[in-house]
């Protein structure tokens, strides 16, 4: 009998150890790959690296996906996933409709705060956008991932397409989504502040 308990502890432990967490990303059509395959998507390829760290990746990416929508529907997605990780890339859509910076910020700080309160650790991936509503809206839109990520003290990666934002040949024929060529890149940017949450 004690025999047959130690192996169930064993095995429950070794149950538990199997699985380290699971990292959601939460973003728009830059995470959701859209206009090429699922898998060659830049959220496939870190769930194929994770798998020697033993972590789950969950995508939770919607295209056209604003931070309003992010933030009404976070509570659901935390109850569903219980990430321990939350990958935060929304608010290019917000930028590409002018909507208010400040309230962007807020929507932003909703889905950390939410993510925080579940003891999920939280990484903000900012955004640029073209400067079609003039320079000071384009400075302040990108100024506020910092700014919020620094105040909720949240991990953060100034800009996901970082590696290819001037390589035309990297995006699909609208020049707003990447193409199957510029996922590793994308990967690469956000693992640099990723994997040392990693090992928290």
């Amino acid at each position: 009998m004690l025999r047959g308990l130690l192996f169930a502890l064993c095995a429950a432990w070794s149950a538990a150890s199997a699985a380290a967490g699971t990292v959601l990303v939460y973003g728009d059509s830059l995470s959701a790959a859209y206009g090429i395959s699922q898998k060659d998507g830049w959220v496939s390829l870190l769930g194929e690296r994770l798998k020697r760290n033993n972590y789950t990746v969950v995508n939770a990416s919607i295209s056209g996906e604003t931070t309003s929508g992010g933030a009404a529907r976070i509570g659901d997605a935390l109850e569903r996933f219980r990430p321990d990780i939350v990958v935060l890339a929304l608010g290019g859509n917000d930028g590409l409709r002018g909507l208010p910076v400040a309230e962007m910020k807020a929507n932003l700080t909703k889905i950390i705060r939410a993510a925080q309160a579940r003891k999920a650790r939280v990484l903000v991936v900012g955004m640029r956008i073209p400067p079609n509503y003039g320079r000071q809206y384009t400075e302040e839109f990108f100024q506020a991932f910092a700014d919020v990520a620094k105040r909720q003290q949240a991990a953060y990666v100034p800009f996901l397409l970082d590696r290819i934002g001037e390589r035309r040949e990297l995006f699909q024929p609208d020049q707003i989504h990447p193409t199957e060529a510029a996922q590793p890149l994308m990967l690469e940017t956000v693992w640099q502040q990723l994997q040392p949450l990693l090992e928290k």
